[in-house]
């Protein structure tokens, strides 16, 4: 049984463009996945007080029969064919790429590692913007609409 989810791109370090291009290239080559839809690339400021180049950001829909933590680990390896090393780096510091697992069908999953709905998406323009963009009327399990959410925001 397959599931729609929604992963979250970002990156800022060398051609983060072509970086996320790359990284959506691979998300649509997942085993048991299809790439359903993908924003158009944002640029957006750093979050976290870390002096560092502005940040390039997406989400990604996807259609995938892997499980919340079998897509997860795939996100990672991604992750890791293009350059990001999470045990070395500085938190919420340069990366060259990052994906977050936003959404996984209208499940809420809290286990070691792997926390669905993404805990901070309701509170960041940078995901929901794109988010709504390919989605808009998508709902966030145990907040509400996306719509309202990012309304909220200043």
């Amino acid at each position: 049984m397959s599931q729609r989810a929604f992963v979250g791109l970002g990156g800022n370090v060398d051609d983060a463009r072509a970086t996320l291009r790359s990284g959506l290239s691979a998300l649509a080559a997942l085993p048991q996945t299809r790439l359903l839809a993908a924003s158009r690339l944002y640029r957006t400021a750093p979050v976290g007080g870390i002096e560092q180049a502005d940040f390039c950001n997406a989400v990604a829909a996807l259609e995938t029969a892997l499980g919340a933590a079998e897509l997860l680990q795939a996100l990672f390896a991604i992750e890791r064919a293009h350059g990001r090393d999470r045990q070395r780096e500085q938190r919420w510091g340069p990366r060259t790429l990052d994906l977050d697992l936003l959404l996984y069908g209208d499940e809420v999953i809290e286990v070691e590692g792997l926390i669905v709905p993404h805990p901070r998406m309701a509170e960041r323009r940078f995901v929901l913007e794109p988010l709504l963009e390919i989605a808009p009327q998508i709902q966030i399990p145990g907040i509400g609409p996306a719509a309202d959410a990012l309304m909220r925001l200043p």
